[in-house]
């Protein structure tokens, strides 16, 4: 099978195609996969470490502030179809996996085009402009929730797949892990997505310099590739010492092994790190972005609270003060992590990997026999 995905931009887009193309790998020893994103995102990073071939389109997303922005964008949307069409036919794909992100859209229309078979995977409840758009061209739309189906024209296409966990991600083990890492204290992991949270990483900031001179916790900071420099010179003008016990670093290349280690995960709530969080059953404090469509990622992170699975903190509440009260009352809170675990593991969708597999499978079947 030879498949072309295309997701760009954040780690919450082209984290879920490596995935996928990973577990086509497994599945079939002739597969092959070729990743279209673009060159400033974080596929340039991902896509090749994963082992994967990636080639690139320039495309940006509309500007709903700034109208007149727009004319270049409609310009590069032209060109990108029409790049996008001579890599496919060059490629010769069985079927084409999309998997959000602006780069999807122009992937979606060259692959209408060119009568090659593809499916558009959204990760939120409230699909977002891309996969609203992508759906006249597509073949499938892979859902994740069930609910998505309600705000889809085309509800013929819909299939609901849940979010796809990577497959290190669910064979991670929680001594294991923490044994590689040399972990021996109760450990928080902290981070705001691939390309980081200005919000979170001050507060946490605000916070480090209690976490290391009370010398109770171990904790890994992830502050994003855009970010790190500028968190690094936050805490060398506070004076504050780090050590073995409290890391900070730009990207979490190693994420398996930190969640599965993690006693705690604080992150942003967007759909595939609380798949995430649920397929591991960890607590995890949720702090939801403002600046997401239709607010999905309030949405997902209240709906891991009203089963119990995990805490909330909004923006506008967060700061160093509250979020260490919380994350520090809830490690020495043995008896409601674990409670907070046993309510996860029904919030738990482990087999997305597979239905998307299946999908794949009928539309190269689709593309063979026309």
């Amino acid at each position: 099978m030879r498949v072309i995905f295309a997701g760009g931009g954040t780690g919450g887009h082209i984290n879920p195609a490596i995935s996928i193309a990973d577990y086509a790998a497994s599945m079939d020893d002739g597969f092959e996969a070729l990743f279209i994103g673009t060159k400033n995102g974080m596929e340039t990073k991902l896509v090749p470490k994963a082992g994967y071939k990636l080639e690139f389109i320039d495309i940006a997303g509309f500007d709903r502030k700034h109208l007149l922005k727009n004319v270049s964008v409609v310009k590069k949307l032209i060109k990108a179809n029409s790049d996008c069409r001579k890599i496919i036919n060059n490629f010769k794909p069985d079927c084409i996996v999309c998997t959000g992100g602006y780069v999807s859209g122009p992937v979606a229309i060259a692959a209408k085009k060119t009568g090659v078979p593809s499916l558009i995977h959204e990760q939120n409840v409230y699909p977002g402009l891309t996969v609203r758009g992508a759906e006249k061209y597509v073949d499938y739309l892979a859902l994740s929730f069930g609910e998505t189906v309600n705000h889809m024209t085309r509800k013929d296409k819909c299939v609901v797949t849940g979010n796809p966990v990577r497959h290190e991600i669910l064979t991670a083990d929680y001594e294991q892990s923490r044994e590689k890492l040399g972990i021996n204290k109760p450990f928080v992991l902290i981070f705001g997505g691939s390309l980081g949270a200005d919000k979170i990483n001050n507060t946490v900031v605000d916070m480090l310099d209690r976490i290391v001179k009370e010398d109770k916790i171990s904790l890994l900071f992830g502050t994003g590739d855009r970010n790190y420099e500028s968190v690094v010179s936050k805490i060398n003008e506070k004076n504050i010492q780090l050590n073995d016990d409290v890391k900070v670093m730009p990207y979490i290349d190693n994420m398996a092994d930190c969640m599965a280690a993690a006693d705690i995960v604080i992150a942003r709530s967007g759909a595939i790190t609380v798949s995430e969080i649920a397929a591991l059953s960890k607590p995890s404090i949720l702090i939801p972005s403002p600046n997401v469509v239709r607010n999905h990622q309030e949405q997902n992170a209240r709906e891991f609270e009203n089963n119990g699975a995990a805490a909330v903190i909004l923006e506008q509440e967060l700061n160093g003060e509250v979020l260490y009260e919380k994350m520090m009352s809830m490690v020495n809170d043995k008896k409601s992590l674990l409670k907070m675990s046993e309510n996860l593991r029904p919030l738990a969708k482990t087999d997305a990997l597979e239905k998307l597999y299946e999908l794949m499978k009928k539309m190269s079947d689709k593309g063979v026999n026309g």
